[in-house]
């Protein structure tokens, strides 16, 4: 049964983001509803200092939903994600572009190891390595796409947005 999807968009984005658009339109398709909250007041106070106001702002759509909703990132946008999914029930989690650590920051990624994820990267991210969210999967057994792109995966926005696509389809049968 589809259910709702809140797309968090990066820190150099808006909610009118080509990749949070993109799986906006692939989750209204299936029939979930979707909304992208805009973080670009917070982002304004720098890469460390976004993440609690982003983290809190998140926890207000998530508690605004009437159910467990699916969340969405990219970059900056996946980061609040999986922090959020640590402190409030979420159904799913479809990570693009995602850092492990934010420097200056005293937060470290992580995600509930209870929660369906998928991460998805580009071999030549330069801006979030590939090695540090490779030793994340690796150490959690999460599945990570690999795709030959660099941290805005503009060349694979289709390939995501089938991927994407899975995704809902495989949490819809769950329940």
């Amino acid at each position: 049964m589809p259910g709702h999807v809140i797309l968090s968009h990066g820190s150099d984005s808006g909610p009118d983001a080509t990749k949070v658009s993109a799986l906006a339109k692939v989750a209204e398709s299936m029939g979930w509803t979707s909304e992208r909250p805009d973080y670009r007041a917070d982002d304004a106070l720098g890469h460390a200092g976004c993440i609690t106001p982003r983290v809190a702002r998140l926890h207000d759509r998530i508690a605004a939903s009437s159910t467990q909703p699916v969340l969405v990132g990219s970059s900056m946008g996946s980061f609040v994600s999986g922090l959020a999914s640590l402190e409030v029930p979420v159904a799913g989690l479809f990570l693009l572009a995602t850092p492990a650590v934010i420097p200056g920051s005293d937060y470290a990624f992580d995600v509930r190891l209870d929660v369906p994820t998928l991460l998805v990267h580009g071999w030549q991210d330069d801006v979030c390595p590939l090695d540090d969210i490779y030793e994340f999967a690796m150490r959690r057994s999460l599945p990570l796409l690999v795709l030959d792109d660099d941290h805005r995966l503009s060349a694979h926005v289709d390939a995501i947005a089938r991927q994407f696509g899975l995704f809902l389809e495989q949490l819809a049968a769950r329940t």
